[in-house]
């Protein structure tokens, strides 16, 4: 999810083995070999305003990490490879592997409707959970509203006085369900596709009634500790981020001119399971690799995960996973995401076999299709469908 509703937050996805060989120290690829591409990409990203940009690949050479600009502004302090960083919506795969995890368990059926588990929650203008699958929620056809469009929240938590006088408060995934229950759907269930992090704000309850516990412990006892993350986590609503990291900038301002405030610190519990998780890019890579390769879900679930609709031209939503056909043919797989001054992607080839994971530290300009694109390509083929789903604005992505 990302604070500025989602532009490129959905890119793809690539991702790394779990194997010994992933938490043995990187190996970089030959230098001058293979990501220059990549790094003339992410230095562009920088030169169109962006603060500073990480990246890391992993591919048949090794482990490869670039870093452009800086990580914090007015000291010339780089971006580390190491970097801690908001995720935004890449938290939408975490959830949606807990929730197939627990299908597979014979715990929950994605033909549940909502109402099963949250029983009254999805009701008013025109909702109706009775009539909403898990499934639909999963790949955004149930037509319900999105919180983060509500023009009152977007006052109060991405406009720049909003976001100084509430950066901390702490908000109810319950309470984000009521703001969207103001607004009619979308459509009815099943009818298109429409992103709305509404959804997986609902999917983290539903993984909270099944097993009694709350989603982000489900996800670190299934996903971070399996898999040794040791930078990802799920915040709950601490406000501070983890070292090593940069700051994160943003204009809070559907603009890209004007003053630049530093939005490190806030509370996540706005974007709680549609996006509040952190991370680095070595995780990523390493979760999408293990989730796509077969390492955390049955063949039946991920085939379930895999199942896409149509969203837009060149790419097509499965259950918390994008299918994107980049510009020369090459299809990956996985997502982005954004929070305030954070925009991250992930993007895995889907056997594995190739990975790339990148965030910027701003959130106002350049993107990051274009070393995507660079990098799974050799070239910068502009702006993606991925980008047109989630055009630029405030809001979280």
């Amino acid at each position: 999810m990302n604070v500025r509703t989602t532009r490129a937050a959905l890119v793809a996805a690539t991702a790394v083995a779990l194997s010994a060989a992933l938490v043995a120290p990187a190996v970089a690829a030959p230098s001058g070999t293979g990501h220059a591409a990549t790094r003339a990409a992410a230095e562009a990203v920088v030169e169109a305003g962006v603060p500073g940009v990480t990246v890391t690949a992993r591919d048949g050479r090794g482990t490869w990490s670039a870093t452009a600009g800086v990580g914090r502004n007015g000291t010339g302090q780089p971006r580390s490879a190491d970097d801690r960083y908001r995720v935004g919506s890449i938290t939408k795969t975490f959830v949606a592997t807990v929730v197939l995890q627990l299908e597979a368990e014979g715990r929950l059926s994605l033909d549940d409707t909502v109402e099963k588990w949250l029983p009254g929650l999805v009701r008013g203008h025109g909702h109706d959970g009775r009539r909403i699958t898990l499934r639909q929620l999963l790949n955004h056809t149930s037509g319900v509203s999105d919180y983060t469009t509500d023009p009152g929240f977007v006052r109060d938590h991405f406009a720049k006085d909003g976001f100084f006088e509430h950066r901390y408060d702490t908000r109810r995934p319950r309470d984000l369900v009521a703001v969207a229950m103001r607004h009619e759907p979308e459509f009815a269930p099943g009818a298109r596709w429409s992103y709305s992090n509404t959804n997986y704000v609902l999917a983290g309850l539903v993984i909270e009634k099944v097993t009694g516990h709350p989603y982000g412990t489900e996800v670190e006892r299934r996903v971070i500790r399996p898999l040794r993350l040791t930078a990802t986590s799920v915040p709950g609503t601490r406000v501070t981020m983890p070292r090593p990291g940069s700051r994160a900038y943003g204009k809070l301002a559907d603009t890209a001119t004007g003053p630049t405030y530093d939005v490190t610190e806030l509370n996540p519990s706005i974007a709680y399971a549609a996006g509040e998780m952190i991370s680095d890019s070595k995780d990523l890579d390493r979760f999408y690799t293990a989730l796509l390769r077969g390492r955390l879900l049955p063949r039946e679930q991920l085939n379930e995960m895999t199942t896409t609709v149509p969203a837009v031209e060149n790419v097509r939503y499965g259950l918390g996973l994008m299918r994107v056909e980049l510009s020369c043919g090459v299809t990956v797989w996985g997502h982005g995401g954004g929070i305030h001054g954070s925009v991250s992607d992930v993007a895995v080839t889907r056997d594995g076999r190739h990975a790339l994971a990148l965030n910027l530290n701003g959130d106002w300009a350049g993107g990051t299709e274009a070393v995507v694109e660079a990098e799974f390509c050799g070239k910068d083929a502009g702006t993606t469908a991925a980008e047109r789903v989630h055009p630029s604005r405030p809001g979280l992505r």
